[in-house]
């Protein structure tokens, strides 16, 4: 090994200068690597020595030359050529781990990390992670606390194609169990802060790279614990260390509601860390936890609802500009409003917290961040219409704060879909003012023809979030930010032509085109989220989040949902159709409506389609559960509510299906019937005819009434014009309101909820009154037994005849059969508690329960999985039995889908489906295991299996090979 022989005070081809004091450094640490050993391992330049006193030499030989460098010497080749040899001696003295020179030597690799680029040093990731690693546990302080710098320095900007190797690395090492660890032990009195703000960072960036880390974690009570108490210590710097580290754990969305199940503590740290009168870096810190914390509806409500006013005022401050006292925004500043612009989308969600909003002022902020300079002077309240729509444009036009434009558009739309009808707030010009906005930057994408199928990203971005907002205004529950949205967009688009725009939207020929897109986005579904256009709505935390389910209202395809609101606009001012007299085309868009309302699972799409039904005399939502009970209907063997007309007619009906769907119904007082003194007793109880009398005055319509009852048991109902306005006062009256907005035909609100049409109720207390018969499982040794309405010991659940009779041919059959077992109040289920119950469940709900996913299924053994899995095997056999083909294709599918993520369990579940004769999935654990059959075959782990099922697997081993793989 060579110095170079450079000239003093020369440059390098192609770099920049070096001073003759850097070459001797250069030329003197170049003498202290030669008193090792350098030689090459395959490509990589490795250095050794054991002598301590070389060691030593030779780090302080780098510190010495590492403390020259300048940006300019950065360029030299001199520089960039001793990097293989520096990295390789501090890898060496690193991994001998001498305390003589440990110290130092981790010191300089957290100097050379701070001023080497990052493309240089990322071909030395590995060489520097392993003993990096290695040295966490150190009991030398100064050396864990350099380590956990360094590695984080790594960590924090390696490139995404080293991180399978990193993380392998660290499984290895036990990383995240040793820092885990460290932090557990962490004592404030003997040990500085720092020590525990470098694990915790450590920690944190591990948790954001690699999601299968998480779960160790957040599942470590005692880790949380001492979290826990770290938040109360009155140093700054533990709070914003434990939020950072909480705002990496919330990213896995178990591990957000876990944080959350006794959360006020940390809350009140988080809006605490927020206030104005701490530092951006550390509010910062306490908005991005927020963030995590409320990525799905319900994180956002349990938030709220523990520190709803403090947290708005946070968010409100943290966006407010005008609170940084300076004339320029500051890095920081602006840092810090994008990420408290990002936490009020929470606005998203209806709740108390939108009251809160506007109680502090949200509609001037946004205004102070759209418009520079806006003042509110007396001659603006004068001004004209167009005065201030010059206003505005030029405003907008000067591009202030423009990164901050699609949040605040996001959040105008958010706060104006959650209003009140009645809503009147105190300042009407801000309100004004910001709708303007929204209505010119929405015109001026028009105009300039950039929509958001343009590849300009950035101008997409924003106008389609001012898009979405003028959208949102117009439709608006609240009558006068809806009017004045129309009326200002209508003023600006006057000059532009607006009543052409209308002549054109009215004709035929573009019902039928909508027509084609909408079936055309039905027939060929693609993945196409709001995210996919609005890039604004992803950041670095947002990409790594996982086992969060969030179903968005728009569902999966927004094309869908923004075709189906066009036709729906159409169809209310342009036509007027009944169900009787249909044309070819209105009878293919009636028909395709029906199957979108009853086969996706959006609340979106379905709402914007059963509205439209509404024009066709058609009023609710079909549904797979609403087709099964609607046979029950007036079906008087288990009918035990009477309802008489004032006609006298009298109407048979179910009171369970009452007293879920449409309790008003019932007379008040209901209460159950059934004690607590033996079986004997509530045997002969739920074998009586619990008939219940409800009579009705004149004042109720009898054929409006019997109309309604097929909304209650079917979920939907038809009724031509004169029957809907007889009917209207009764929804209303019924507390019916999702019935009520159809039978006024009144636009879903954006984010409305599609109204629960299962019967899950009638598994609890309310629904118990009702239940005339048992389910009871088989028996399970170990499985203790307490039922708190009556004293049966065993597994059993009290269900409803006329929901099983329902829902199953072979419970029908079984029940009308006038044999003995039709009389019996306890059907037998040869199935397990746990499979009964996921049965019940679906015959309840139209749900099948799915098993653990996410980390909580990867963190399971395979003898945990087995039992998870076990039930839906039962399930897939007794539908066979019982002639539940949709529950056997929904168990099959989830075995399926958990053997492809845990192809161990193969083995056992081909046990378990040729006890069955379950041969379809047998044959697939077969498939599973073909790739590995002969590794399975000499190991002796198919010795358990029969002749039979080893030849299955022989046999998939066969195909497997034939079929290429």
């Amino acid at each position: 090994m060579r110095p170079s022989r450079k000239g003093r005070g020369g440059a390098g081809a192609g770099g920049g200068s070096i001073s003759g004091h850097v070459s001797t450094l250069h030329q003197r640490l170049f003498h202290a690597l030669n008193l090792g050993t350098s030689y090459y391992e395959g490509k990589e330049l490795k250095w050794k020595c054991t002598d301590i006193e070389i060691q030593r030499h030779v780090v302080r030989s780098i510190a010495a030359f590492l403390d020259s460098v300048s940006a300019e010497t950065l360029q030299n080749p001199l520089f960039k050529d001793s990097i293989p040899h520096i990295v390789g001696a501090l890898v060496w003295i690193l991994q001998c781990k001498s305390g003589a020179v440990l110290s130092i030597a981790a010191n300089e690799v957290v100097k050379l990390l701070s001023c080497v680029p990052n493309s240089i040093l990322q071909h030395y990731v590995l060489d520097l992670s392993h003993p990096l690693l290695s040295l966490l546990t150190s009991h030398e302080l100064e050396v864990s606390i350099s380590c956990a710098i360094a590695l984080n320095m790594i960590l924090s900007n390696m490139s995404v194609k080293k991180e399978k190797q990193v993380w392998e690395m660290m499984k290895d090492a036990k990383t995240v169990e040793c820092v885990v660890t460290n932090i557990r032990n962490f004592s404030g009195e003997t040990m500085p802060v720092e020590y525990f703000q470098e694990m915790s960072s450590l920690l944190s960036v591990i948790l954001w790279r690699w999601p299968p880390s998480r779960y160790s974690v957040w599942n470590d009570a005692m880790l949380m614990k001492v979290l826990e108490a770290l938040l109360l210590k009155p140093d700054l710097s533990f709070k914003v260390a434990v939020l950072k580290l909480h705002s990496s754990v919330g990213l896995c969305g178990n591990g957000a509601k876990k944080l959350l199940e006794n959360g006020k503590l940390l809350l009140q740290t988080m809006v605490y860390c927020m206030d104005s009168s701490h530092a951006p870096s550390v509010r910062i810190e306490g908005f991005r936890l927020a963030q995590c914390l409320a990525t799905d509806e319900q994180g956002c409500l349990r938030m709220t609802s523990l520190c709803c006013d403090p947290l708005v005022r946070a968010i409100v401050c943290g966006m407010n500009r005008c609170s940084f006292h300076s004339g320029k925004i500051l890095n920081d500043q602006m840092s810090l409003l994008v990420e408290a612009c990002r936490l009020a989308s929470v606005t998203r969600w209806a709740g108390q917290h939108h009251i809160v909003f506007w109680k502090q002022g949200i509609d001037k902020v946004l205004l102070d961040l759209l418009l520079e300079d806006f003042q509110i002077k007396p001659s603006q309240h004068l001004s004209s219409l167009e005065k201030q729509i010059s206003l505005v444009q030029e405003g907008l036009g000067a591009n202030f704060l423009l990164t901050l434009r699609p949040y605040i558009w996001d959040i105008l739309g958010w706060l104006a879909t959650h209003c009140d009808d009645d809503f009147n707030h105190e300042n009407e010009l801000h309100i004004n003012m910001l709708i303007m906005c929204a209505c010119v930057a929405f015109v001026d994408a028009i105009r300039k023809g950039r929509q958001i199928c343009e590849n300009d990203v950035i101008h997409a971005s924003r106008s389609e979030s001012a898009s979405k907002a003028v959208l949102m205004m117009i439709y608006s529950p609240s009558k006068y930010i809806a009017s004045k949205a129309r009326f200002i967009l209508s003023q600006i688009l006057k000059p532009n032509g607006l009543p052409q725009y209308q002549r054109y939207v009215s004709g035929s020929e573009v019902m039928k085109t909508l027509l084609a897109f909408v079936r055309w986005c039905w027939s060929n579904p693609l993945p196409i989220k709001r995210q996919s256009v609005a890039p604004h709505l992803y950041n670095k935390f947002s990409e790594r989040t996982c086992c969060w389910i969030n179903r968005e209202w728009e569902g999966e395809d927004v094309r869908l949902l923004y075709g189906l609101w066009a036709v729906a606009e159409l169809v209310h001012h342009f036509y007027s159709v009944s169900s009787d007299k249909l044309n070819n085309m209105e009878a293919q868009l009636f028909s395709l409506l029906q199957e979108i309302c009853i086969s996706t699972t959006a609340d979106g799409p379905r709402w914007f389609a059963a509205y439209i039904l509404s024009h066709f005399g058609f009023y609710g939502f079909l549904s797979k559960i609403g087709k099964r009970i609607g046979k029950a209907l007036y079906m008087e063997e288990f009918a035990d509510v009477q309802l008489i007309l004032a006609t006298g007619k009298a109407l048979s009906v179910h009171g369970v299906v009452l007293v879920i769907r449409c309790p008003p119904l019932l007379p008040p007082g209901n209460e159950k019937t059934s004690n607590n003194s033996s079986m004997g007793d509530d045997t002969e109880k739920l074998s009586g005819n619990f008939r219940k009398t409800v009579r009705f005055s004149t004042h109720v319509d009898g054929q409006a009434l019997q109309t309604l009852l097929d909304f209650v048991y079917f979920g939907y109902l038809e009724g031509e014009e004169e029957l809907v306005k007889r009917l209207k006062p009764l929804a209303k009256s019924c507390n019916l309101q999702p019935l009520s907005l159809l039978l006024y035909r009144k636009r879903p609100n954006w984010g409305t909820p599609i109204p629960n049409c299962d019967l899950a109720l009638g598994l609890g207390p309310v629904g118990h009154q009702f239940s005339d018969i048992i389910l009871e499982a088989a028996k399970a040794s170990g499985l203790s037994w307490t039922c708190s309405v009556c004293s049966l010991s065993v597994p059993h659940k009290h269900v409803h005849k006329v929901i099983l009779w329902s829902s199953c041919d072979y419970l029908r059959a079984l029940l009308e059969s006038g044999m003995q077992e039709s009389y019996s109040q306890t059907v037998k289920v040869p199935v397990s508690w746990e499979g009964m119950i996921k049965l019940v469940e679906w015959i309840y709900t139209d749900q099948l329960p799915n098993p653990p996913s996410g980390c909580l299924w990867d963190n399971m053994d395979n003898e945990q999985k087995l039992h998870e899995l076990h039930p839906y095997i039962e399930l897939c056999w007794l539908a066979d039995i019982w002639l539940l083909e949709d529950i056997q294709d929904a168990c099959f599918k989830v075995v399926v889908s958990c053997l492809d993520s845990a192809r161990d369990l193969s083995i056992k579940v081909l046990q378990l489906a040729a006890k069955f004769s379950l041969w379809k999935l047998a044959d697939f654990a077969a498939a599973c295991m073909a790739p590995r059959y002969c590794n399975l075959r000499d190991s002796g782990d198919l010795e358990d299996l029969d002749e039979f099922l080893v030849d299955m697997v022989r046999a998939a081993s066969v195909r497997h090979s034939q079929g290429g793989g």
